[in-house]
């Protein structure tokens, strides 16, 4: 991990869960992640089964240059990362192992963007729809960030995140750019199958009180 809201959400995150293999929705409180907040989001399932973002960060959502919310989290991504990010979501929803990912974001234009990504799970019982926490940060934002929105997601290097104390696994997948991810200690075989400079203001996140700066 190594941008700093990733490595703050997985240190939050691993500290809730304590004992546990994966903290509850409850364990987690927007005090406690404050500083990453903006580039947090929560996925929760539909009546489908599909995973959609239940709420997305202000930077997150600035991204794309629009409101995320609803959105599913499969739609983001490029046709050569769909079948592994389905993988991926069946291990996280099902499995409770989380992972961490070097992305590239691409505009309409071609620009591209290199990004980290983690996605943590969260306990779930009865009718709980929320399954997982995760945040998406830019490696180094680039200038047209809030001109061009993202229009697809690549998935570069990838590493699963086991539940015995957070040891990290990983493999290595076809990249379509060079991704920022250092090479993977461990290879795990593929998963079985699995039953503008314009400023955008995004409502949500929280106010600011007087001399504070939005983060």
């Amino acid at each position: 991990m190594k941008h700093s809201s990733t490595r703050g959400l997985f240190d939050y995150w691993n500290r809730q869960r304590g004992a546990r293999p994966v903290p509850e929705r409850v364990d987690i409180e927007p005090t406690g992640i404050r500083r990453e907040l903006g580039d947090v989001f929560m996925l929760a399932t539909d009546f489908a089964d599909n995973l959609r973002f239940r709420l997305a960060g202000t930077r997150v959502c600035a991204l794309f240059s629009r409101e995320i919310k609803g959105e599913t989290f499969a739609s983001l991504w490029d046709a050569a990362s769909r079948d592994t990010i389905d993988d991926l979501i069946a291990i996280v929803s099902h499995e409770r192992i989380g992972a961490v990912a070097g992305l590239t974001g691409y505009a309409a234009d071609g620009d591209a963007i290199d990004l980290e990504m983690i996605l943590l799970p969260l306990a779930h019982s009865g009718h709980a729809r929320i399954r997982a926490i995760g945040a998406l940060v830019p490696m180094v934002p680039p200038y047209w960030l809030g001109e061009k929105p993202l229009e697809s997601l690549h998935l570069g290097a990838l590493r699963h995140i086991g539940p015995d104390s957070g040891r990290v696994f990983g493999r290595r997948l076809p990249a379509q750019q060079p991704d920022i991810m250092s090479e993977p200690r461990d290879i795990l075989p593929p998963p079985a199958s699995r039953p503008r400079h314009p400023f955008v203001v995004y409502n949500g996140g929280r106010d600011t009180q007087p001399g504070e700066k939005a983060g």
